[in-house]
């Protein structure tokens, strides 16, 4: 019942997408749709998607960043996507802390507040007393973890499916995301793993007086239920009236949150991956509170190298040094046309170094950048995924309250600052080590060099030459072939007709199958060359016609 549910309500999406490209699926013209029209499904599905469940609230928060598998407006509407639903029938959170702890919340606590203070999808939050100390307790909803994994089987069988029928790079990234997503959900549904996340965390940002991660109680923690200590706080998005009041300094705040996830990213190499405004609230001192560790991840020191690589690239206006570092983080497939990247790389850090360009400048040179190579097989690996969320929290938080708040301007003092950092990163985490990781990095381009000696000897080395062409070329050598194989069928059709002609006299079989053989035939020689192409190709480009 469930498979079916998810059928009949993801199915009509599905077919709306394919329609977007041809009218009737396989042929005719692609309709015109209005901006307005892709807004009210793009709604839809945000409510069809926050209906099914948490699984799909939480693969659809990582969609709304993937705009290599999405474009606007659908982005933007699963932006928007929260996983508040209806709380827990009374006493089903204090039955789950009486399985887990042993003994009911009236014996634990000096106070229980039963109206939760938060209900999401996967946990619900009740605040308390222990020991004369203001905790929050959160609680698993029961039957969560069956539900998730039985989403996630039916969501990797529907997904082979679609890759057997639309194999392209846009249903393999939906395949990497649901991957992806169930490698980290058992992290969020064991909250003893939560614990030491939050834990790490704290110790590691001890040292910023401009952010606090609350203490975990660990003598309460379980695999259901987590305990931590309680802070007060705004959410970062409901900040009008402070900064009104000018309680705050949105610049100054802005700076704090882009520092903070640096420092987790580039510094620490454990990142904060749920970056969302309900994770992130400001204290009465105006100190940043960070919530919610269930999806963290570590970041290799190799990834830090290149990302540090990229963005001192970018601070240098160095197009090829941004390119090389978008090939480095695995974001342009090889295949993918240098020339093209390189240029409209160059576009962008040319009109970002203007004095006076507008971020609606910047938006709409990057969104027609976007359209242009949204049909190139380009990649977003998982881990800068959860990096690209963090972005668009830093630039959503900016310009929610200042329209015309310049992110790459305003954040320049912040990368000028974080130069000698990033120098270190390159180098090494600590200064004292940058010696033994130089070693490393030399023995590892040794065993480099030695593999390539090795594939020249083996004549496994392959040389990649104009990938635009070589794109056209496959794509024409798909197409010749589906009109030969769809040639033979024809021919074979006619081959049988006439030997059951042969065998019967009937000649009404006779006729009709060559008929059906003639059709086959002008379908092959007369209909355009797109129609044996790959249907599902959706890119929303359709939006404006």
């Amino acid at each position: 019942m469930r498979a079916v549910r998810l059928f009949v309500a993801l199915a009509p999406f599905l077919v709306g997408f394919l329609r977007d490209r041809r009218r009737f699926i396989i042929v005719g013209g692609a309709p015109r749709r209005s901006e307005a029209f892709h807004r009210r499904r793009a709604e839809r599905l945000t409510r069809t998607l926050a209906g099914l469940g948490p699984t799909f609230i939480k693969l659809a928060q990582v969609l709304g960043v993937r705009g290599d598998i999405l474009p606007e407006p659908y982005l933007s509407s699963l932006a928007t996507l929260t996983d508040q639903v209806p709380p827990l029938a009374p006493g089903e959170a204090e039955a789950v802390v009486r399985t887990e702890l042993g003994r009911p919340v009236e014996e634990l606590f000096e106070r229980w507040d039963p109206a939760p203070l938060a209900a999401a999808s996967l946990g619900q939050v009740h605040r308390a007393t222990w020991h004369g100390r203001e905790v929050v307790v959160k609680v698993l909803r029961p039957g969560v973890a069956e539900l998730v994994h039985q989403d996630l089987d039916l969501a990797f069988r529907f997904l082979l499916v679609l890759q057997v029928l639309f194999p392209n790079h846009h249903t393999r990234a939906l395949g990497a995301i649901v991957s992806e997503f169930a490698k980290r959900i058992d992290g969020e549904l064991d909250f003893r793993e939560e614990a030491r996340h939050a834990a790490q965390i704290r110790q590691n940002l001890a040292h910023y007086p401009a952010v606090v991660v609350p203490e975990v109680v660990t003598a309460l923690v379980q695999r259901r239920v987590l305990v931590l200590e309680y802070l007060e706080g705004t959410r970062i998005d409901r900040l009008q009236e402070r900064l009104a009041r000018g309680e705050l300094e949105l610049r100054r705040l802005v700076d704090t949150v882009a520092e903070l996830y640096l420092q987790m990213m580039l510094v620490d190499g454990l990142f904060h991956a749920d970056p969302h405004p309900g994770n992130l609230l400001v204290d009465p001192r105006g100190r940043v509170v960070l919530l919610d560790f269930g999806m963290v991840i570590p970041v290799e020191r190799a990834l830090r190298s290149n990302l540090a690589r990229l963005v001192l690239a970018a601070t240098r206006g160095d197009a090829d040094g941004v390119v090389n570092g978008f090939y480095d983080l695995g974001l342009l497939d090889p295949d993918a046309d240098r020339g093209a990247i390189r240029d409209a790389a160059r576009q962008v850090i040319d009109l970002v170094g203007q004095a006076g360009t507008s971020v609606r400048q910047i938006g709409q040179l990057v969104e027609q950048i976007l359209l242009s190579f949204y049909d190139w097989p380009l990649t977003l690996p998982s881990d800068l995924v959860y990096f690209g969320r963090a972005a668009a929290l830093v630039e959503g938080l900016a310009l929610r309250y200042d329209p015309n708040f310049n992110g790459v301007v305003e954040l320049r003092p912040l990368v000028q600052r974080w130069k000698p950092r990033l120098a270190q990163v390159l180098l090494g985490h600590e200064p004292q080590a940058g010696l033994g990781d130089w070693a490393k990095e030399l023995s590892a381009g040794v065993r480099q060099v030695r593999e390539l000696v090795r594939r020249l000897e083996r004549e496994e080395l392959k040389v990649r030459w104009h990938p635009r062409d070589v794109g056209e070329l496959q794509r024409f050598i798909g197409t010749q072939v589906r009109r030969l194989l769809l040639a033979v069928f024809a021919f074979t059709v006619g081959l049988i007709t006439s030997i059951v002609y042969l065998a019967d006299r009937r000649v009404e079989v006779l006729v009709l199958g060559l008929l059906v053989s003639f059709a086959m035939f002008a379908v092959v020689f007369v209909l355009p060359s797109h129609l044996f192409q790959n249907p599902l190709r959706f890119r929303g480009r359709g939006r404006g016609r």
